[in-house]
């Protein structure tokens, strides 16, 4: 059952992978400024944002099966909306019912894969699963650029969509709900509450925001940026799926290890920090290959982060709250993903500055992890 999971979490995240390279221009075919592109990059995340939260109870409330099967199948119809939108104003609409109907995939994935692994096995487990998300990573962004390239973009929505209804059979048939009623009776509401307040949560959710900040510059700057390289979307899709290429080694070898004998806020701080600088690099980038390599060490940061957040949240919750801690650290993701687009673009329309301003962002976040490290002792 772990091991469907591990694919519809691969699918999950195809979905927003996929759409990196192609959604910007997208936008702006249809006529869509930098600031409007931005929204509607960002208005995706906006709404998972709301879904993650609310979804977090339902995943408590309902089970994680029931909510992950209505998120899938969900998400497959308004998939094939996507080719239909013949506006800015259309497309910015799609997008904003996408995020709900996303927003408690990933949340319920993890809840149950969480209820599922060993304390002492969560780091090497939720190494596993970011090797889906680089999975993911490196097939989404290169398919949805070399078919964007062709004038294909209409068939990426499509072949998610069939994706997202064979995951859908998957999950009917195959899953079986991990929280079971009886076990139910203790949820509530009020259980927020104390999540809100653990000092480990929120870290792992502030290290989410940041992490999601940089997401969201690149779905919108990274493809503008290799415009200005006079190169095509194909090119986007390559240095994308590079850094998930990197994360993948990192995932499935020995190197996993890592995630065992080292802290993982310490992790989350120096992945952070390493992609800081990357975005402060990128800004500067003038030649195709030293962004390759930026991107290469992009994927290390990437990985150092990825899973220490996660074991975070696990090691924390319990099965009676686990979806509610799973729908806050999303949320912050989400909200993360939001301010990225919406920074970026604001910040390329008004100071063509949209890596620079990420880059001081992320950096301020390591500042801040590190000093409420120091003030809780993490042990995590």
């Amino acid at each position: 059952m772990v091991k469907i999971l591990y694919f519809v979490i691969i699918v999950s995240f195809l979905d927003t992978f996929i759409q990196l390279p192609i959604i910007t221009p997208y936008a702006m075919n249809l006529g869509a400024s930098h600031f409007m592109a931005g929204a509607i990059v960002a208005v995706y995340s906006f709404t998972n944002l709301i879904a993650n939260i609310f979804g977090g109870h339902w995943i408590d409330l309902f089970g994680r099966k029931k909510v992950l099967l209505i998120g899938m199948l969900s998400g497959a119809v308004i998939l094939f909306f996507y080719p239909f939108a013949a506006t800015p104003e259309q497309l910015f609409f799609v997008r904003f019912i996408h995020g709900i109907a996303g927003g408690v995939l990933i949340p319920a994935a993890f809840a149950y894969i969480g209820d599922q692994t060993r304390k002492g096995l969560r780091g090497k487990t939720m190494a596993w699963t970011g090797a889906c998300i680089g999975i993911a990573a490196i097939a989404g962004p290169a398919v949805g650029g070399i078919m964007a390239a062709r004038a294909q973009t209409d068939d990426v929505f499509w072949m998610v969509a069939i994706l997202f209804l064979l995951s859908s059979a998957l999950i009917a048939f195959f899953i079986e709900e991990s929280f079971k009623a009886g076990d139910r009776n203790k949820v509530s509401l009020s259980h927020f509450v104390p999540l809100l307040k653990q000092p480990l949560l929120m870290q792992a959710s502030l290290a989410a925001f940041g992490l999601m900040v940089s997401n969201g510059t690149l779905a919108f700057a990274l493809p503008l940026k290799v415009e200005q390289l006079g190169l095509d979307s194909s090119t986007t899709g390559m240095l994308l799926s590079t850094f998930g290429i990197v994360a993948i080694i990192i995932f499935v070898t020995p190197a996993n290890r890592i995630f065992e004998k080292v802290r993982p806020i310490y992790l989350v701080i120096i992945g952070l920090a390493i992609i800081g600088f990357v975005h402060l690099l990128l800004h500067f980038a003038a030649a195709l290959w030293f962004s390759f390599l930026l991107m290469t060490i992009y994927g290390i940061g990437f990985a150092l982060v990825f899973p220490s957040m996660n074991q975070i949240v696990s090691e924390v919750s319990s099965k009676v709250d686990r979806g509610k801690a799973y729908g806050i650290f999303y949320a912050f993701f989400s909200l993360g993903s939001v301010a990225g687009s919406m920074f970026s673009g604001a910040s390329s329309e008004l100071f063509d500055l949209p890596f620079a301003s990420s880059s001081t962002t992320l950096l301020f976040i390591c500042l801040l992890l590190f000093g409420l490290g120091r003030k809780y002792n993490s042990t995590a």
